[in-house]
């Protein structure tokens, strides 16, 4: 069966160059590429007529695109049965596509989910992917929904979903999984198929993306539970503490020592085992950044 690997992109500049070395690398080459460009005014195009000569690129013009829009005019355009979406900025493991697309392949299933892992360049990223991303221990694989930067499906799903929600502009990869897993049922998780990507690299950018994430999780009524309960622990769980710290030093100091500790555990095991070997200076600045991000 042919398959279509599909990407939007804007202003990537430079840093589209890794994806596409990624796919030419591929154990199993994509009988094409489709990519969605949202109008960019760099040199993006440039670069991808340069490597026409080395993939099967497609490559379409949308001024004005959003993701959803522009994954699925991007889909639209495949000629291939199979779509395999990933996105830029990112760099796919040699038998990214082979292993995704195998189950899909076989015919037992019409969804495949892929992986994702953070590829760190400083300190800081490094502690970013621990703290915001999970690890392939934490998730239960029959729950797990993929980013749309490691996933596979049929375009005749796709057709059957209505494709992504263009009135999403974040957060809309999940509600097209939601849309698939209502209609299929549970997606085999391919986790050989890597797709590696950078963290932010400073607070400020990872507060603009939890905002606009968090903003697109509310337009769509996504993980509310989950949002109310970081608001609640640091706008009213962390003062009440303080507050007790600050008249009942004796029982406040334990007291937020514990729920700090029980609500960085997770990220602060993942962070233990990739800074082994770092000086403890630069160690204990890492793990005093968890509960900020």
């Amino acid at each position: 069966m042919k398959v279509s690997v599909i990407v939007t992109v804007l202003n990537e500049g430079e840093a589209i160059r890794p994806l596409l070395d990624s796919l030419i690398q591929q154990s199993r080459q994509p009988d094409e590429v489709v990519i969605c460009d949202g109008g960019s005014s760099d040199n993006t195009l440039e670069i991808l007529q340069e490597y026409t000569t080395w993939l099967p690129l497609k490559v379409i013009s949308e001024p004005g695109a959003n993701i959803s829009h522009g994954r699925n005019v991007a889909i639209a355009a495949a000629a291939g049965p199979i779509i395999a979406s990933t996105d830029a900025g990112v760099v796919l493991n040699p038998y990214w596509l082979e292993d995704l697309v195998h189950p899909i392949e076989e015919q037992r299933a019409p969804v495949a989910s892929g992986w994702f892992e953070p590829d760190p360049f400083t300190d800081f990223e490094v502690v970013m992917g621990d703290t915001v991303l999970p690890s392939r221990h934490d998730i239960d694989p029959e729950e797990f929904l993929p980013s749309s930067r490691s996933v596979a499906f049929l375009k005749s799903a796709w057709e059957a979903v209505g494709g992504y929600p263009e009135w999403l502009d974040y957060s809309e990869d999940l509600i097209f999984d939601l849309a698939l897993r209502e209609k299929y049922g549970a997606f085999p998780f391919v986790d050989t198929a890597v797709a590696y990507f950078r963290p932010r690299g400073s607070l400020r950018s990872f507060f603009r993306q939890y905002y606009l994430y968090a903003r697109g999780d509310g337009k769509a009524n996504l993980w509310a539970k989950r949002h109310v309960v970081r608001y609640l622990t640091y706008l009213l769980g962390l003062p009440i503490l303080l507050r007790l710290i600050w008249h009942e030093r004796k029982a406040g100091l334990p007291l937020l020592l514990l729920g700090v500790g029980t609500y960085c555990r997770r990220p602060a095991t993942r962070l233990w085992g990739d800074t082994w070997g770092w000086r403890p200076p630069a160690r204990l600045r890492a793990f005093a950044l968890i509960p900020i991000i």
